[in-house]
């Protein structure tokens, strides 16, 4: 591997420039900034037992990386699709600067992968995970309202940690009642707005008028003030935990969601922020939402994306099918049985 003067090989310095083209211009996420860095310096380890680097690479090895190689590293075609993803995309990088003449990559083919269905909590299974939180204390209520933004409002992740006060936008309906609004940035800094349900509201309500909540600052430097806190977080020294070092992080929302779902003896499968996210997006397919509001509630670009949850809008389909299904147009030796059952 050639490395310049700085002791940093050629191959990763050019890596850096493309993730950094990726991160301005096109306004890529952080964690999807740092899943294509891990695979392009698998790439770079790989290329280097053949002697070779990001200039010398043919497509052969792009294929052997992107297939046999990272199959015996136990990835599956769906976990495969990013890495050819980020291959494809450093080398057209490299071809249209300049940095090499051609594109081995180009003719680089996807991985097939199937459309795995999202697994999600039940609206009963949802409700145990909710009464879980104690509601008299701070962390409770702020645990509650974390998990009814998750519920009612099917943001992802990054989205609920990064909220701050100015993200509630307060507004009123024309019969003067109190209505939110959440500001959401996810996915590299892209916004979008997103009514909150009134459970949501009353929920962020009870939080922010909690009087052991005014005892921490929570001040920005910009005047702003974060919005979900940490209570307990041994790794930032006393003098220092304020501002952005309370910022609930999503490692503690995980593992908060999963300690209550143990304790409402939940799957744990079930019990993870994007999976209350995909039971947002499956009622929205149960009440029949526009295909495009479903996309701009849930913050996609592509509305083929959504789709899948319509195959998870279980209710919708029992009567879809409950209805048109030919059983239900004949006579069968249990059609009489069937009839009373349904009444």
């Amino acid at each position: 591997m050639t490395e310049d003067d700085a002791g940093e090989t050629l191959f990763s310095k050019a890596v850096k420039q493309w993730l950094q083209y990726k991160s301005c211009n096109q306004g890529l996420s952080r964690a999807t900034i740092a899943k294509y860095d891990g695979y392009l310096h698998r790439l770079e380890l790989f290329l280097a037992e053949r002697e070779k680097d990001h200039v010398s690479a043919v497509t052969d090895d792009l294929v052997d990386f992107c297939g046999v190689h990272l199959f015996e590293k136990g990835m599956c075609p769906r976990s495969r699709v990013a890495a050819v993803c980020a291959v494809k995309g450093f080398f057209a990088w490299m071809l249209r600067f300049e940095v090499r003449a051609d594109n081995p990559a180009e003719l680089l083919e996807y991985p097939k992968a199937g459309v795995r269905l999202p697994r999600f909590p039940t609206l009963k299974q949802a409700e145990k995970l909710l009464i879980e939180p104690d509601l008299e204390s701070l962390m409770g209520i702020r645990d509650a309202a974390i998990i009814a933004t998750l519920m009612g409002c099917g943001l992802r992740l990054s989205g609920l940690c990064g909220l701050n006060e100015s993200s509630l936008i307060w507004l009123q309906d024309d019969k003067g009642r109190e209505r939110l609004q959440l500001r959401v940035l996810e996915k590299g800094k892209k916004e979008r707005m997103v009514p909150a349900p009134e459970e949501v509201r009353l929920f962020i309500r009870a939080y922010l008028g909690h009087p052991d909540l005014a005892k921490i600052d929570r001040n920005l430097p910009n005047g702003d003030r974060v919005l979900f806190v940490s209570l307990n977080n041994r790794l930032v020294p006393a003098h220092e935990y304020y501002g952005e070092n309370r910022r609930l992080a999503p490692r503690s929302v995980q593992d908060m969601i999963a300690m209550y779902g143990k304790r409402a003896r939940l799957p744990r499968e079930l019990c993870h922020p994007h999976a209350l996210r995909h039971l947002y997006g499956t009622e929205l397919a149960e009440e029949d939402t526009h295909i495009l509001d479903m996309k701009v509630l849930l913050g996609h670009e592509k509305a083929d994306t959504v789709d899948v949850y319509n195959h998870t809008a279980i209710r919708k389909l029992t009567r879809v099918v409950d209805k048109a299904n030919p059983l239900t147009k004949m006579q069968t030796p249990v059609t009489q049985l069937a009839r009373r059952l349904s009444k």
